[in-house]
């Protein structure tokens, strides 16, 4: 489970969150619904620790992750996939380093692991065959897919979603059960 406990943001004289709190339970799909604006895609930055809380505490299972050291957030952090609003691929990396990207940063696995959990991951979004391009070769929707490959490349115990459905197409459909 993850509880955020009354964590509040700021940037600068602007409050973005104040006195936040919610539980996310295992095993299940939460949303956060709200206007443009409104703080859901800081308090996702927040949780995931892109953002530091100015006040309050987020906790994966009990674990007090705000409190934790760079370092010491390294195991919560490879139990993490996180798909960003723009998709976040970097320009000058391929489609697949761009997936391996987690996987060179959180795990051991051989450059032949990381290339066939690569390959699985684009073929559960429906991309095959574009390992070797970059982000400016392909579609928008077809960057969705890719940043959607990255963020279930861990097989994350947490996965957090911003705006997943904005730039896909109907016409590519899958399916991250069992990912």
């Amino acid at each position: 489970m993850i509880a955020i406990e009354n964590i509040s943001k700021s940037f600068g004289n602007k409050k973005v969150l104040e006195d936040v709190s919610c539980e996310f339970d295992k095993g299940k799909i939460n949303l956060i619904i709200g206007g443009s604006g409104q703080g859901k895609t800081v308090l996702m930055k927040c949780a995931v620790g892109l953002f530091e809380v100015d006040k309050g505490k987020v906790l994966y299972d009990g674990r007090n992750f705000s409190e934790m050291t760079f370092g010491e957030r390294k195991p919560i952090r490879q139990e993490i996939g996180m798909l960003f609003q723009g998709g976040a691929l970097f320009d000058s990396l391929t489609v697949e380093q761009n997936v391996t990207f987690p996987l060179k940063m959180f795990t051991n696995m051989t450059n032949a692991e990381k290339r066939d959990r690569a390959n699985f991951c684009l073929h559960r979004v429906n991309l095959e065959n574009v390992n070797h391009l970059l982000p400016s070769a392909i579609s928008g929707g077809m960057k969705k897919r890719v940043a959607i490959a990255r963020a279930i490349a861990m097989n994350p115990r947490y996965l957090f979603c911003d705006e997943p459905n904005s730039g896909l197409d109907l016409k590519h459909p899958f399916s991250l059960t069992n990912s």
